[in-house]
């Protein structure tokens, strides 16, 4: 088993590279590593044009995973996404034919813009990595991995995600636009050839499993596990909150802090690695209240609130230490 020092070697390794492409975003790029590395799911909502495709793509070139897009539109059937069994003339049998999400990342693109009924079909492969189909359960590649993406802008003829299909993404991310400098950079990359066709791999499907289960071995202190539940209850109780994070929210929550931990060379996690993920992996998961709405608080301005409040760990609190 490879040190903890090893392990964020290679995966800033992964990180460097899928940022010779994505030019200026670390951050994303490094929240969308996590996801990976945690057997998570990834909403990208950002506008048309900044990279959420080409995100998707490079990081599936740098690990070596099998790639497939599927873009969502109204007529868009759940048998288009899972796939179908065919009646085989010769063998008079019904043979299986599998959809595009039989690939180890998945690029579900403008997921918002098909029916509730195909969306649904997305929920038990992101929950229990296998898919249905007339009765018969087909396990998907390991590892696997939806990478989502909405605009946020623009709403004919979308249908907003349903609260138990935004809880099944580990993170909501957004990738926006790039400063003025980076903008040039990517001007100069794009001359001749698009950059992600020099894309090499960086580390194969089986190190990355490697790295999922070592990643579960970074410790994580009580009081560490104290502070995540309290923020997850946190938003539970707030004023401007309708629903607050679930389980699965906590449980997001510590798997990323564990992977952001472990992407810094640390085999244990503290209370900043803690906060950093908190807006990404809970904001999307709560739903404010239609007055706190109309006023334009917003589930990230609490979350925001919520981290200033509630205690952290081994701070000075009343001349005492902290626990």
């Amino acid at each position: 088993m490879q040190s903890v020092q090893d392990l964020a070697t290679a995966v800033q390794r992964v990180v460097a590279n899928v940022e010779k492409v994505i030019v200026g975003k670390g951050e994303s790029v490094a929240f969308s590593l996590i996801a990976v590395i945690c057997h998570g799911h990834v909403l990208i909502e950002d506008v048309p044009g900044v990279g959420k495709t080409v995100l998707t793509k490079a990081i599936a070139r740098s690990i070596g995973c099998t790639f497939k897009r599927i873009q969502f539109t109204p007529d868009l059937l759940p048998s288009d996404v899972t796939g179908t069994s065919i009646y085989n003339q010769k063998t008079s049998n019904f043979e299986f034919r599998p959809g595009p999400i039989m690939a180890q990342i998945v690029l579900a693109d403008e997921i918002n813009r098909a029916t509730p009924k195909t969306q649904s079909a997305m929920l038990e492969a992101m929950e229990e990595s296998q898919i249905t189909v007339d009765g018969v359960s087909y396990r998907l590649p390991e590892p696997f991995m939806v990478m989502a993406t909405q605009n946020p802008i623009e709403y004919e003829g979308t249908f907003p995600l349903p609260e138990a299909q935004l809880d099944r993404f580990m993170m909501n991310i957004s990738i926006g636009y790039p400063k003025s400098t980076d903008e040039m950079n990517i001007l100069d990359s794009h001359q001749h050839h698009h950059p992600l066709e020099d894309l090499s791999q960086i580390m194969t499907a089986e190190e990355l499993v490697l790295i999922q289960q070592q990643v579960r071995n970074v410790h994580v202190d009580p009081t560490i596990r104290e502070y995540i539940v309290a923020i997850a209850n946190a938003t539970r109780n707030h004023n401007n909150i309708y629903l607050g994070s679930s389980p699965r929210g906590s449980l997001a929550l510590f798997r990323a802090s564990q992977a952001l931990a472990a992407m810094r060379g640390r085999g244990y996690v503290i209370p900043d690695d803690v906060k950093l993920l908190a807006k990404p992996t809970l904001a999307h998961r709560i739903i404010v209240t239609p007055a706190a709405r109309v006023r334009s608080i917003t589930s990230t301005a609490i979350l925001d609130e919520i981290l200033q409040n509630v205690p952290v760990p081994g701070a000075w609190v009343g001349g005492g230490r902290g626990r």
